[in-house]
C-alpha cells in the first residue's frame, strides 16, 4: 500500500510504525474471512481491510477521527484473526491500538459514552474498585428486564455471587515441592481474582507441584491491556512501568526463570512491554527483558512436562482457543496437549479461530454485536457434544458461562485436577456431565 505522510509526520515514531505497517498490506482481503464482524456484517469497513484502509485516511492527512471511523474502529474486537490469516504479516494489533490512542485524542464522544468507559477504566483494573461495584450492581441484577443496552449488558455480565478474595492473590512466594526446577512470577491479574480467583489456586498448585517457586511480586498490578485498547495510553503505561519496576526487582534479586501470565488477553500486551516501551530511555531496555521473560502458563507446563493424572478424567472437553492465546501469542498446541496427556477426550469446536465475543470490555460496549457473535460461537460448541469447555482466559470464561449450560473452565483448573487438585468448582452445578445448550 502506498503512503503519503510528510517527512513532519515522520518524525513521529508513532507514525513511522504507522507508516511501516501500512506498506505492508497488499490488498489481498484474506483477513476478511476470518474477521468475526465482516462474516456477521459484511461490511468492507467492518473488516481489517476496511479499517486500515480508514486509519490511513485519518493519519495520512492529520485528520481528527469522525463519527464514521470511530463506529467502525470500536467494532473491532482487537481479535487478531487477521494477523494469522494475513499473508504479509501486517501487524494489524499496533496500527490499531495506534489509531485508539488518535481517536481519544481528536474525537469526542457522546456523553454517556464518555462516561461508560471512564467508569469501565477506573474500576475493571483496579481488584477492589470491581469487588464494591459488583457488589452494589447485584442489587440492581432484578430489575434487568426493565432495562436495555449497555446496561442491561453489564447487568448480564454481573455474577450471582461473587467468591471471597483469595489469598493467594496477595504479594508472596510459594515454595516449589520437591527440588526447584523454575522461579516464575505470576501475574495475579485484575478480574480475574475478583470473578474467578480458583484460577490463581489451580496455577499456583500445578506450579508447585510441578517444580516451580511461584511469586506473586509486591507493587505488580493490571497489564494494561484493557485500557490499552480503550485508548488511553497514558493509564496503560502506568501500569506497563508498575509492573516492570515489581518484576525487574525480582529479576535483579532472587532471579527469575519466566512471568506467566494465566489471563491469556494479558498475554499478547506484557509480551510487547518492549515495544510499548522502546521510544522511553529509561524503561525500554527493562521493558524487552520483561516481555522476553513472559510465558503463557501453558507454554511453561508444556517445557516442564506435565506428571502423569493420578485420577481417571475421561471427561469431552471442548477446547476453545481464546484469541489472545492463538492469534495474540500463536499459542495452540501447548494447551491441546496438556489437556490430552490429562487424560481428557479433546474435541474441536468447529470455526475454532472465531471470537466468543468477550474481546476485554467489548461485550460491553458493544453488546449487540458480541450477543451475535457468541450465539454463533455457542451454537459451535453444542456441536461438539462436550461434557465441559475449558479455554485459557477469564473474558471468554465469563463471556460463555452465560449462554451454555455445561461448566466452563480454565485450562490449569483441569490440568490441576487431574494431576492431584480439587475438582473445578464449576462442576458443583452438576452431577452428570451434560451437552451444551443455549440458555
Amino acid at each position: 500500500m502506498q503512503t503519503h505522510f510528510t517527512l513532519a509526520q515522520l518524525a513521529d515514531p508513532s507514525i513511522q510504525e504507522a507508516d511501516k505497517i501500512l506498506r505492508a498490506c497488499v490488498h489481498c482481503g484474506f483477513c476478511t474471512a476470518t474477521c468475526p464482524t465482516y462474516v456477521l456484517l459484511g461490511d468492507e469497513l467492518d473488516s481489517p481491510r476496511g479499517r486500515i484502509y480508514l486509519i490511513k485516511d485519518m493519519l495520512e492527512g492529520g485528520k481528527a477521527a469522525t463519527a464514521k471511523i470511530v463506529k467502525h474502529i470500536d467494532r473491532c474486537l482487537s481479535c487478531l484473526s487477521c494477523m494469522t490469516t494475513c499473508p504479509s504479516a501486517v501487524h494489524y494489533m499496533h496500527l490499531v491500538d495506534h489509531a485508539r490512542v488518535h481517536i481519544e485524542e481528536t474525537y469526542r464522544r457522546p456523553f454517556l459514552d464518555r462516561l461508560l468507559r471512564a467508569f469501565l477504566a477506573r474500576v475493571l483494573p483496579y481488584p477492589g474498585r470491581m469487588r464494591a461495584a459488583l457488589l452494589a450492581a447485584a442489587l440492581a441484577k432484578p430489575f434487568k428486564p426493565l432495562t436495555s443496552g449497555r446496561l442491561r449488558a453489564l447487568l448480564s455480565l454481573v455474577p450471582i455471587a461473587l467468591p471471597s478474595p483469595s489469598a493467594v492473590d496477595r504479594p508472596q512466594t510459594f515454595p516449589a515441592e520437591g527440588a526447584r526446577r523454575m522461579r516464575i512470577a505470576l501475574l495475579a491479574g485484575c478480574a480475574q481474582q475478583v470473578l474467578v480467583p480458583s484460577i490463581n489456586e489451580a496455577t499456583v498448585r500445578l506450579l508447585t507441584r510441578h517444580g516451580c517457586e511461584v511469586v506473586v511480586a509486591r507493587g505488580a498490578r493490571c497489564c494494561g491491556a484493557l485500557v490499552h485498547h480503550l485508548g488511553s495510553e497514558r493509564q496503560a503505561l502506568q501500569d506497563v512501568r508498575a509492573n516492570v519496576e515489581a518484576w525487574s526487582r525480582e529479576i535483579e534479586g532472587a532471579g527469575l526463570d519466566a512471568i506467566v501470565v494465566n489471563a491469556s488477553g494479558c498475554g499478547p500486551m506484557v509480551k510487547d512491554y518492549g515495544f510499548l516501551l522502546r521510544n522511553d530511555p529509561l524503561w525500554s531496555a527493562r521493558g524487552s527483558r520483561v516481555a522476553g521473560l513472559a510465558r503463557d502458563v501453558s507454554e511453561v507446563m508444556a517445557s516442564l512436562g506435565l506428571k502423569a493424572p493420578v485420577r481417571p478424567t475421561g471427561l469431552a472437553v471442548a477446547y476453545h482457543s481464546a484469541c489472545a492465546l492463538q492469534h495474540g501469542q500463536r499459542v495452540n498446541a501447548q494447551p491441546r496437549a496438556l489437556l490430552s496427556a490429562a487424560g481428557f477426550e479433546l474435541r474441536e469446536i468447529p470455526e475454532g479461530h472465531l471470537c466468543c465475543g468477550s474481546a476485554g470490555t467489548y461485550n460491553m460496549l458493544q453488546p449487540a454485536l458480541a450477543d451475535a457473535i457468541l450465539e454463533r460461537k455457542v451454537g459451535n460448541i453444542q456441536s461438539t457434544g462436550a461434557a465441559v469447555v475449558a479455554t485459557g482466559n477469564i473474558g471468554c470464561i465469563a463471556q460463555m458461562r452465560r449462554a451454555v449450560a455445561v461448566p466452563v473452565v480454565h485450562t490449569v483448573e483441569l490440568l490441576d485436577w487431574a494431576t492431584g487438585g480439587p475438582q473445578p468448582a464449576a462442576f458443583a452445578e452438576r452431577d452428570q456431565p451434560r451437552t451444551l445448550s443455549a440458555s
